[in-house]
């Protein structure tokens, strides 16, 4: 049976909008989302956030190998997400010249930013493949309004900043 990334996206989104309803805060949230997209995606080698804090980003809740602890803004597709505030579709890590390799074995990356309600960048969400051009229009399409429905949509506390 092939694998279809719009059904896995929607039971995803759906399972991660139970659990999160009514949730503000927000390294629950962060750790809840990493989690049920992890189980659901395959291609999801590394997934987590970024948290700003000092002017630079630092590791948040994340599931998979060691992250980078500390990534400034001026360096890296976490760095340029954060510093663009868009987000980056990485086919191939490997011929980006700013990509930062926490773990050799990623091939392809999305980042995308995370705002507040004050459209203040609180994160970057990071996901990495093992596989060549794992990421495309669809993953965004999805991702996108999924982090600023439980991001934008109620306080949060922010433990990080």
């Amino acid at each position: 049976m092939a694998f279809d990334k719009h059904q896995a996206y929607e039971q995803a989104i759906n399972e991660i909008n139970a659990i999160l309803e009514g949730e503000t805060n927000m390294i629950l949230k962060m750790a809840t989302i990493n989690c049920v997209l992890k189980q659901h995606l395959p291609y999801y080698y590394w997934v987590g956030f970024y948290c700003v804090n000092k002017g630079q980003l630092i590791v948040g809740p994340y599931q998979g190998t060691l992250g980078c602890l500390h990534i400034p803004f001026s360096k890296g597709i976490c760095g340029r997400a954060a510093r663009m505030e868009a987000t980056q579709l990485v086919e191939n890590v490997h011929e980006d010249p700013s990509h930062i390799a926490c773990d050799s074995r990623t091939n392809s990356e999305i980042v995308l930013p995370v705002w507040d309600n004050e459209g203040q960048l609180i994160a970057v969400f990071d996901v990495d493949s093992t596989t060549l051009a794992s990421f495309d229009a669809v993953d965004q399409s999805y991702l996108e309004p999924l982090l600023e429905l439980h991001f934008k949509e109620n306080e949060l506390i922010k433990s990080y900043q």
